[in-house]
């Protein structure tokens, strides 16, 4: 259009949720981890959603190869990408298929008219064009011939139709960023710096963002624009950081803090993949990361590295677990710290290796053979990755045994800013590094603790041996005594029980004594504390008790849970922490709510869960 309207207004909102979705190849992934970008830099909170297809090359078109990216921001503080659309981003008949539901009647619906082929809605499963047949009324549909608008703005340069084709989500996301007010420029400079060099798709992206921008602007449809202002954080320096990154960094942290070199021993694996790839980065911090052929080479890699005195982590995914656990044994038996790392996906075997699930809790416990009990955390968000990280490096150097941290997808890919820290604001780590010799064996323990002394090889007069068979329980040689065995095996537990003395206690948000308690861990925490503070601004005597330390839990946990009249255990699992509290905090009523389809809990399922609950008689 030629003629720019002037009678366009502006609304101020506290939010805005937007989700972006379209073929795989579609690049809704860049899009909306750009427009998440731009807002937090402009002062907005923001939590993401990524959620991508399982299959690698899912056919193109199919419900099956649908990408999306789902981006809330806000002038509050947030702890969760939303639950109720504002805005939907449709490239193709799949996506609209697969992500209307997901839109209330009434809200903003953007659909490329040129992707709604007789040939593309057949795959996605339309008998008639929705765009035409009258279905999608109740919505602020713009259909806006995205791709031909692509084409006619990079026209001069020469370019082939698919590469121009490439530049529709940047079309797309200049029209998005006209309707909430964002600037371009973080965009661009973003293109400059990913495309350098390539001079021609720098400006085929920034001449399709601008277009875009332009051409939403002159749309006659949009007669409204918003603003989301910035929000009040606590005053600092941030960062947008994903989750699997925040957790590369706190390894790094942890090692920079105990003096230690980091090594990461580690097989590729969805979707636990992204630490790897962070922390090959970063050599000037003397990190070592190993990419081995398989799973069981990785964590033996790790085991190696730990004996030599670095901290060892191992990253992985669940079927990528099972293969450990051999190693996992013998690092728990020799009393060698290291860390392991298992981001969760949907299960069992490949299952759904990029979608959100908690199925690997039971499997963190007790999946190893014989008595084999470790340290085990979670992480709760995107950001408190960093925290955990840093954290199961110090619970491994100081107790010197396994810790395993539990992260998932959701938030493993999910971003938030992060309030960056200095080293000299972490905690101190002090490794259980053996020093004096008189009176040394290699099980030489900490009357407190229990943790050994850890001799590094190399240390003169400190020459011992380790394996896999059980040691007598002063000397570490090998003895087969059944009662030095038992001895050994309790001693093994003890020491991982006494770590409750040095974690801190179980707080509760909302109320700290009433009628129910949601329990949760994980990824779950930023629904659940959202639910659950939305109840307890209405009154309602709730309270949440978020679990990141699991095994051991911390002590106060009974007494918190007896405050309660019933305690509700949520998980995107059939209920693992559920059948751990029946024997680990027996003598509660426990009711359970669980969810597994490879998707987090939205805030609305939560709150009916827990009205019902709140209802009912005990």
């Amino acid at each position: 259009m030629d003629t720019k309207i002037s009678n366009i207004s502006s609304n101020d909102i506290s939010s805005v949720v937007v989700r972006f979705a379209g073929d795989s190849g579609d690049g809704m992934q860049l899009t909306g981890a750009q427009f998440a970008d731009t807002s937090a830099l402009m002062g907005n909170d923001i939590a993401t959603f990524p959620n991508y297809p399982s299959e690698i090359r899912a056919p193109q078109g199919s419900v099956y190869g649908v990408s999306g990216f789902q981006v809330h921001i806000s002038n509050e503080k947030i702890s969760t990408p939303g639950d109720d659309l504002d805005m939907l981003v449709a490239m193709n008949p799949a996506a609209l298929k697969t992500n209307l539901a997901d839109l209330s009647p009434g809200k903003m619906l953007i659909v490329d008219t040129d992707s709604f082929t007789p040939k593309n809605l057949k795959k996605a499963g339309y008998s008639a064009n929705p765009i035409e047949d009258g279905s999608l009324e109740s919505y602020r549909l713009i259909a806006a011939p995205i791709t031909s608008l692509t084409k006619a703005a990079l026209l001069d340069l020469g370019m082939k139709e698919k590469s121009m084709n490439r530049s529709k989500n940047m079309f797309t996301l200049g029209m998005v960023y006209w309707i909430y007010g964002r600037d371009k420029k973080h965009t661009v400079d973003f293109l400059k710096k990913k495309f350098k060099g390539k001079e021609i798709i720098i400006e085929a992206n920034s001449r399709a963002l601008k277009a875009g921008n332009v051409y939403a602007e002159n749309l006659e449809l949009i007669a409204t624009t918003y603003q989301v202002r910035p929000a009040k954080l606590k005053k600092g320096k941030y960062r947008i950081i994903m989750g699997n990154q925040a957790t590369a960094w706190g390894f790094i942290a942890a090692a920079q803090k105990a003096n230690k070199e980091l090594f990461l021993g580690s097989y590729p694996i969805t979707p636990a993949s992204n630490i790897l790839h962070e922390l090959v980065k970063h050599p000037e911090f003397k990190v070592k990361s190993f990419q081995a052929e398989d799973e069981i080479a990785g964590v033996a890699s790790a085991f190696g590295a730990a004996f030599a005195g670095d901290l060892a982590i191992t990253t992985t995914s669940g079927p990528g677990l099972a293969l450990k656990g051999e190693a996992i044994g013998l690092a728990m038996m020799t009393e060698i710290p290291m860390v392991i790392v298992n981001v969760q996906r949907g299960g069992p075997s490949t299952g759904l290796p990029t979608k959100t699930e908690q199925s690997d809790l039971l499997q963190a416990m007790y999946g190893r053979n014989g008595e084999s009990p470790i340290i085990v955390v979670a992480a709760n968000s995107p950001s408190n990755c960093f925290d955990m990280a840093y954290e199961a490096s110090r619970l491994a150097l100081e107790h010197m045994t396994p810790v395993l941290l539990l992260s998932d997808g959701y938030i493993a890919n999910g971003s938030e800013p992060w309030l960056i820290k200095t080293l000299g604001e972490l905690p101190d780590i002090t490794p259980r590094t053996v020093s004096k010799l008189k009176g040394w064996t290699p099980y030489t323990r900490d009357k407190d603790t229990l943790a050994r002394e850890w001799a590094i090889p190399g240390m003169e007069g400190y020459e011992h041996r380790l394996g896999g068979l059980e040691k007598n329980v002063e000397t570490g040689n090998v003895n087969m005594d059944p009662t030095n065995h038992e001895e050994m095996v309790k001693i093994r537990a003890e020491k991982v029980k006494r770590v409750e003395n040095d974690i801190p206690e179980l707080e509760v948000e909302g109320a700290a004594e009433g009628d129910l308690l949601v329990v949760g861990w994980g990824g779950t925490y930023g629904s659940l504390h959202t639910a659950v503070m939305s109840m307890s601004s209405k009154g309602e005597s709730i309270g949440l008790a978020h679990l990141k330390y699991i095994n051991p839990m911390p002590k106060n946990t009974a007494e918190v849970f007896s405050k309660f009249k019933k305690v509700v255990v949520c998980e995107l699992n059939t209920g693992q922490l559920y059948k751990i509290l029946h024997f680990a905090q027996p003598g509660h009523k426990y009711y359970k709510y669980n969810k597994v389809q490879g998707l987090p809990f939205t805030g609305s399922e939560l709150i009916m869960r827990f009205e019902q609950l709140l209802k009912e008689e005990a």
